[in-house]
């Protein structure tokens, strides 16, 4: 293992299994409690089968580590060293770290590749292969919000096992039988801290739209190459465990066309800033959360405008922005938020 301290980020990265158990129970204490004030990415790197891909994953992973470095947040890169420790140690950390009780995210990106036999959804690691399932059972216990992103083929079926409350779940595909190499992962790793990506123009990029960025992009890949498409990305986020592609969007939004608008995904996500604004900062876990709990208010009155007298319905607005605007007033009267470091 090498645990590596620049720039206020931690970047901690699997090369060896022996003393497992002890390796695991001193990395635990030594991130509790960064883990507890920052979001915290781990990024899996699983087996590149080439040299190519091997470069492309490093890429996109080194990418990842840049965001975190930019959101101030813990970031770890599991890398393996091949053998059958692998997955136990894989699984060991996952549910070490997601029992921290705390309003701050755990990110889970998996790049790499995937298999599925129409039974069981693999991630390919270094060494054997971890399953849904598997990371399922790893994470039952989480008492964190769960942001859970598989960049490989074959994903879809993790989206169905691994869906869940506070839980945002990503997937490169639409199904098992998605089995070509997904470039997904390439453009979401691009967009995650890119305000290139920033479609509401707050000033930080959500999870919603770099998934948005990432699926238009790959979209984009294979219309310029004249090819079919063998990969649609999915986000599930209301826990139904079923996934919404990104065409029902018109920008962050639902489209009104859409029958059962109201069941499908994209509110939590909307809310996951892995870089977050400078207005952002200034708020804490408290007014974050209750800022979250009145713009649901706010949706749901959007949906019954139509049904409302005009005094009734900005009468219920008013209600609302109220307090909305004082919970930004207050946190401007407070000033940013210091930068959250790793020591």
């Amino acid at each position: 293992m090498i645990v590596n301290h620049k720039d206020g980020i931690r970047r901690v990265s699997f090369r060896r299994s022996s003393c497992l158990i002890l390796v695991m129970s001193a990395l635990a204490l030594i991130c509790s409690a960064a883990a507890q004030e920052s979001q915290h990415v781990i990024v899996v790197v699983g087996a590149s089968g080439t040299q190519e891909y091997g470069t492309q994953f490093e890429q996109w992973a080194d990418r990842w580590e840049a965001a975190a470095r930019q959101g101030d947040a813990t970031f770890e890169l599991f890398a393996g060293n091949g053998d059958s420790s692998d997955r136990e140690a894989l699984k060991e950390r996952l549910a070490t770290t997601s029992i921290v009780k705390t309003s701050e995210p755990l990110w889970l990106v998996l790049i790499g590749h995937g298999t599925f036999d129409g039974r069981t959804a693999r991630f390919n690691l270094q060494g054997p292969d971890i399953t849904a399932a598997e990371l399922k059972e790893s994470l039952q216990d989480s008492a964190r919000p769960l942001a859970i992103i598989n960049c490989a083929s074959c994903s879809s079926p993790f989206v169905n096992a691994l869906g869940g409350p506070d839980r945002t779940v990503v997937s490169s595909t639409k199904d098992g039988g998605e089995i070509q190499f997904a470039r997904f992962g390439d453009f979401l790793s691009q967009a995650v801290s890119n305000l290139e990506a920033d479609i509401d123009r707050d000033g930080q990029t959500s999870l919603l739209e770099a998934w948005l960025f990432a699926s238009r992009k790959t979209a984009e890949f294979y219309e310029s190459e004249g090819r079919l498409a063998t990969e649609h990305a999915l986000l599930d986020d209301s826990g139904d465990g079923k996934g919404t592609r990104s065409e029902v969007f018109e920008g962050t939004r639902i489209k009104d066309s859409v029958s059962n608008r109201d069941e499908l995904d994209g509110r939590l996500a909307a809310r996951w800033h892995l870089v977050r604004s400078d207005g952002e900062k200034r708020l804490t876990p408290s007014q974050r959360q209750k800022r979250n709990a009145l713009e649901d208010q706010l949706e749901i009155l959007r949906t019954k405008k139509k049904d409302l007298a005009e005094s009734e319905y900005l009468r219920q607005l008013e209600t609302i922005l109220l307090p909305l605007a004082q919970i930004y007033e207050s946190a401007d009267k407070n000033g940013a938020n210091p930068p959250r470091k790793v020591n």
